[in-house]
């Protein structure tokens, strides 16, 4: 004999725009109108004056309250407000992966991105966005490149004034800037001027489009591997340019995937991996205070600012790090039970990649190649220098390059 389970109440998240109950569709309106329980923040609530249920207002800090504000609540009708489009860059989102999809019903919204591209008409499949929502200006840094379109989800009515800021150290003085706030209110403004000329007010619920100009001689970034060595304060402790792109180039970095850096040095290597793109992570580890402070420093210059870093001597320092998808050692290599540490932690399918250019770590790395295989490659570099009324070739220290896929 079989005992039905009931199933759990759905959770309706309703996306609401600044016009408040109007703006919304009838099926909509009839779901907050209905609800038991109505969360959102406090001005997500007061848009609908006419809903009788219970009203929730979000807690600081939200998501670990979210859980037991719906256990709170559970067996009756759940209503969640949310700002435009629930499931871009909303709580819609956090709420499918806490609930699983089959437990949410979305009922979206026009998006500040859609409503944005409207006005300024802009193709959203051709224009890119950074959300700084409570999040820090340099990831903005990636992003500026010339002829770049960018829609920035502001955190305030003050995040204007730090993207100009941040626009005018770039050299990017001479971009477009947009404001638009209040989107499908009545209140809905829009101003515009550039970067060198901002000096407006904006309101606390704004976006803002930009249209990237490099003034002459700004300095561009490309997320393409192998900056310039002088985008990076250090202590001559770098993998240097034309081998930093080859050894990016066989880590192969891919979106979502976490790399280990090990004995970092300026953060270079895994500064690069997460500029590949906004979802790859990285973990740098260096045994210098003074070294770990610069890659921090570096991460938040480059616009890379949530690398995590951890100071400590390998292999103790990778006890308890997530298991990653690549590791890069580039120091630390010769350290009694390294190499093993990483070998060993490594996820299968992964990439081992060791730059040797001592004589200790390159017959360390040739042992093991002779014994797990792999590709050995020796890396050399000249540049032309003057030498006296002329011009030679000043060979770089060569690198003994090993890769690994673990299987």
């Amino acid at each position: 004999m079989s005992v039905h389970q009931e199933q759990p109440e759905p959770v309706h998240v309703v996306g609401i725009g600044a016009d408040g109950a109007a703006g919304l569709s009838p099926h909509a309106q009839a779901v907050v109108n209905s609800a038991e329980v109505l969360f959102g923040s406090s001005r997500q609530l007061d848009l609908v004056p006419g809903a009788t249920g219970q009203r929730v207002a979000w807690p600081t800090p939200l998501l670990p309250a979210l859980p037991g504000l719906l256990a709170e609540h559970a067996g009756r009708s759940i209503c969640v407000l949310a700002s435009g489009d629930p499931m871009f860059y909303g709580i819609g989102a956090t709420l499918v992966k806490l609930l699983g999809p089959e437990r949410v019903r979305i009922i979206a919204h026009p998006s500040s991105l859609s409503l944005a591209c409207a006005r300024l008409g802009w193709p959203v499949q051709e224009t890119a966005v950074v959300s700084l929502v409570g999040r820090p200006v340099e990831l903005l840094h990636p992003r500026v490149q010339p002829g770049n379109r960018l829609l920035v989800l502001s955190s305030d009515g003050s995040t204007p004034d730090a993207v100009a800021a941040l626009l005018r150290e770039r050299g990017f003085g001479p971009s477009s800037m947009t404001v638009l706030s209040d989107l499908g209110s009545e209140r809905e403004q829009r101003t515009t001027s550039t970067a060198d000329s901002w000096e407006h007010s904006a309101g606390p619920l704004n976006v803002i489009a930009i249209e990237c100009r490099a003034a002459p001689g700004a300095r561009t970034l490309p997320v393409t591997p192998g900056l310039p060595d002088e985008a990076f304060e250090h202590d001559g402790q770098l993998t240097k340019r034309d081998v930093r792109a080859i050894t990016l180039a066989r880590l192969a970095p891919c979106a979502g995937q976490l790399l280990w850096d090990v004995g970092a040095g300026a953060g270079s290597i895994a500064i690069e991996w997460m500029r590949s793109d906004p979802s790859c992570r990285a973990i740098a580890i260096e045994h210098r205070e003074d070294r770990a402070q610069r890659i921090t420093a570096n991460a938040k210059a480059l616009g890379v600012p949530g690398i995590q870093v951890i100071t400590g001597a390998v292999p103790h320092a990778l006890d308890g790090l997530d298991a990653p998808d690549a590791i890069f050692v580039g120091g630390g290599g010769t350290a009694p039970g390294a190499l093993e540490e990483c070998w060993s932690a490594l996820r299968p399918g992964g990439r081992l990649v060791v730059n040797a250019v001592t004589l200790e770590l390159e017959t360390l790395v040739a042992d093991w190649y002779r014994r797990i295989g792999g590709e050995l490659v020796r890396i050399s570099v000249e540049r032309a220098a003057p030498i006296g009324g002329f011009t030679g070739w000043r060979p770089a220290m060569p690198v003994t390059q090993w890769v690994v896929d673990k299987r």
